[in-house]
């Protein structure tokens, strides 16, 4: 529990908890809501190799920089896809490629902090907060989102399908973080009533405590034990023909979907994905990073076709807090570098399209003489989603100390 966003995860009870489904079936369970618009995003934790995601293989310099890395659709095997003449999709990625041809699906390239650290934890910080020159930004951007939606809401209003708060949601505003919706409970450590938390009930616990912080977040949970319903999670079955990956990206994104489906009220998710740190072997159609984009993208790709019915309420918007070196390593991998790329997905998006400011990998236009330069700041992205999906238009308080301007990427 961190600055009053309520984290709830599965603690290795077997199921859920006792005291917790007596009291949740001894309460009526709250009416479905209208269908909100809801903003799910992804955070690839390790520095996504963006160039080899999606290659500009049509530069010249690429395959001098890449000597056994370098892939273009015309040579690769496995069909790397062709956006635009310029950029190719990997094809691991393949999953993703209808999605881009029907213009639901968006790329923005060269993207990333202004702030130029190549450490993971300061970078995803940095982007978390969205202050990339602040680090004692209490509140994460998305938490600031939620408060900035000015309207009454579920205690499932955001949601993070992780075992510990996200740097994203930390703040004044409540927050879930949800490791596995069949079988969680509240954390306790550090109360002396967690030893017989399983003989009682939940509201029994509520009124006793003399906890602060139970007492003040104790309530919101229980109201959203009884939003739950337990059946319906454990017996829920995608729509026809959707199959997701067996992978902690999968299984959260499949929560997700119960989440919006239940209409308990979600209108932020958070999810993660990690395994995205190539410095060696990192190979090309085969390899750890195919195997990663390859879960990424069947990924997203599962949940979207379960969201059957409800696309215009839902945009996924996807982020990581650096790239990838342009050139590769003696390992046969590539280390810590600058901009990277994000793909942005919904009906409200003027998908099918790369959008970049990209000059070019010769040496003199990356910088350092190594990177390819953050050439459109990550708020730019993320405040151009949450302005038109989530018709939030401050960005000023959205995303202090910032005053560009939001990408011209969702639909009017």
């Amino acid at each position: 529990m961190r600055n009053s966003a309520l984290a709830l995860f599965a603690a290795g009870f077997g199921g859920v908890p006792t005291f917790i489904a007596n009291a949740a079936s001894n309460k009526k369970i709250i009416a479905p809501y209208k269908k909100n618009k809801v903003m799910v995003c992804i955070f690839q934790r390790g520095a996504m190799d963006g160039l080899m995601a999606v290659s500009p293989y049509a530069d010249p310099a690429l395959k001098a920089l890449r000597p056994t890395l370098y892939m273009s659709p015309a040579e690769t095997e496995g069909k790397m896809f062709d956006l635009d003449g310029h950029f190719g999709l990997h094809p691991a990625m393949a999953s993703l490629t209808p999605l881009f041809s029907e213009k639901r699906m968006a790329i923005v390239h060269g993207v990333g902090s202004p702030n130029n650290t190549r450490s993971h934890f300061d970078a995803q910080d940095y982007m978390e907060s969205g202050t990339p020159f602040n680090k004692g930004t209490a509140s994460g951007w998305l938490n600031r989102a939620v408060g900035l939606m000015g309207h009454e809401a579920t205690p499932f209003r955001a949601v993070s399908l992780t075992s510990a708060m996200p740097r994203s949601l930390y703040g004044d505003n409540e927050a879930l973080a949800i490791n596995n919706l069949q079988d969680f409970a509240i954390q306790m450590k550090g109360n002396p009533m967690a030893a017989n938390i399983a003989a009682k009930s939940f509201e029994e616990l509520y009124d006793a405590t003399s906890s602060d912080i139970l007492n003040k977040t104790g309530k919101e949970s229980f109201d959203a034990m009884k939003m739950l319903n337990v059946n319906n999670i454990k017996n829920y079955q995608p729509a026809a023909g959707v199959v997701y990956p067996n992978s902690p990206l999968g299984n959260s994104l499949k929560q997700i979907a119960i989440l919006i489906k239940m209409d308990v009220g979600l209108e932020v998710a958070f999810a993660e994905s990690g395994g995205w740190d190539t410095h060696f072997n990192q190979g090309t159609t085969n390899g750890l990073l195919a195997r990663n984009l390859k879960d990424f993208a069947d990924s997203i790709a599962a949940f979207w076709k379960d969201m059957s019915g409800y696309e215009d309420e839902v945009t996924l918007m996807t982020m990581t807090e650096f790239g990838r070196t342009a050139h590769q390593n003696g390992t046969g991998g590539t280390d810590h570098g600058r901009a990277s790329c994000l793909f942005v997905l919904g009906n409200d998006v003027q998908g099918g399209k790369v959008y970049h400011n990209i000059k070019s990998l010769a040496k003199e236009d990356l910088e350092d003489g190594r990177d390819l330069p953050v050439s459109t700041d990550f708020r730019s992205v993320f405040s151009a989603v949450a302005n038109r999906h989530l018709n939030i238009h401050d960005n000023k308080k959205l995303f202090p100390e910032w005053d560009g301007n939001s990408l011209n990427l969702m639909k009017a």
